[in-house]
């Protein structure tokens, strides 16, 4: 009995040495933004003041273009998902992209609030600081159900809404990041506020892409550095807590404006069907997908998703500001 409680104490001795070393490994706390700007926050990069946050934002392209192009990106990301779009898209039209609180530069929301009717509000408040009445919205994911979300409650500002791999309906993901599985985590979760192992930040990133050989050290150095933002690990267990996912998927039909659907083939995260979906529910929507590509095709193959944009922007009608807004409050969630 001595025998056997001696070795159970020693194997408890050896599983917690293990764990003090995998800390030690891994030990990896906060950043303070101050710290992380000069390498992702160059020009054309500014910051906003906008519901007790200091936004991080890039606003390019002509000044008088009356209905800018506004990307929003999904959860763990930043505004650098859309550089390969922004690059092109700014030399024709004005192209607004910022960091979404809990996410990139931003950080996390000053009320705790990550439910995607706070986001709307959010959107909102910023585009309204820029002093921008009317524009076309773009999302992906987490970005894709915030800019539907927003052009159903606020359907006088928005001329045009494109959806790339978007949330909203029910989800059966066929692969979840491991990143993602581990924010969920409750213990886990606690453990990754003062560590972070990059292999999960790359592991996650490769995910993600139709076709991982194309994830970079570059590409993941962001996703890693990014992350350890100072609170955006705390925030990303409460906005996983947050999210109901699908709750309000009748709201899709109450989106008006002109719709292009965008998705990648090889999404295991929120699978092509939902397209499908999206394109049933919408009023007036074209679909695209793109074969190959995976759940953020904006950032795996920017020159062939943004061809498409661009054509869809052009067509859309040159729409002047209408009087009056709906006023209807996004769904909470």
């Amino acid at each position: 009995m001595k025998r056997a409680l001696r070795v159970a104490c020693a194997l408890v001795a050896l599983a917690a040495l293990a764990f003090a070393g995998l800390l030690f490994a891994y030990w990896e706390p906060d950043r303070p933004v101050e710290a992380l700007k000069a390498r992702w926050a160059p020009p054309p990069s500014t910051f906003l003041d906008v519901a007790g946050l200091s936004v991080h934002l890039r606003d390019e392209g002509p000044r008088d273009d009356a209905t800018p192009v506004v990307l929003l990106h999904g959860t763990s990301a930043s505004l650098h998902t859309w550089d390969g779009w922004a690059t092109t898209l700014s030399k024709e039209r004005r192209v607004i992209r910022f960091d979404l609180p809990g996410f990139g530069l931003t950080g996390p929301a000053a009320d705790g609030d990550y439910t995607i009717t706070a986001y709307v509000r959010f959107v909102i408040a910023v585009l309204d600081a820029l002093g921008v009445r009317r524009f076309v919205l773009a999302g992906n994911s987490l970005g894709g159900e915030i800019a539907w979300a927003t052009a159903a409650a606020h359907p006088g500002r928005v001329a045009g809404l494109v959806l790339v791999d978007a949330a909203g309906y029910p989800l059966v993901s066929q692969s979840v990041p491991i990143g993602f599985r581990l924010a969920q985590l409750p213990g886990v979760n606690r453990v990754l506020l003062k560590t972070l192992p990059r292999r999960v930040v790359a592991a996650s990133v490769r995910n993600v892409y139709g076709d991982p050989s194309k994830v970079t050290d570059a590409l993941v150095d962001r996703y890693f550095e990014l992350t350890l933002r100072e609170g955006n690990r705390a925030s990303l267990p409460q906005r996983f807590k947050q999210a109901v996912h699908g709750a309000h998927a009748a709201d899709v039909r109450r989106v008006t404006a002109p719709t292009l659907i965008l998705w990648g083939d090889e999404d295991r995260l929120i699978p092509p069907e939902h397209a499908d979906w999206f394109h049933r529910d919408l009023a007036s929507s074209t679909l695209q997908r793109f074969k190959g590509l995976g759940h953020v095709p904006q950032e795996e193959d920017p020159t062939t998703t943004l061809a498409a944009v661009q054509a869809f922007v052009r067509l859309l009608p040159s729409a002047s500001v209408e009087a009056a807004d709906s006023g209807v409050a996004a769904p909470p969630q």
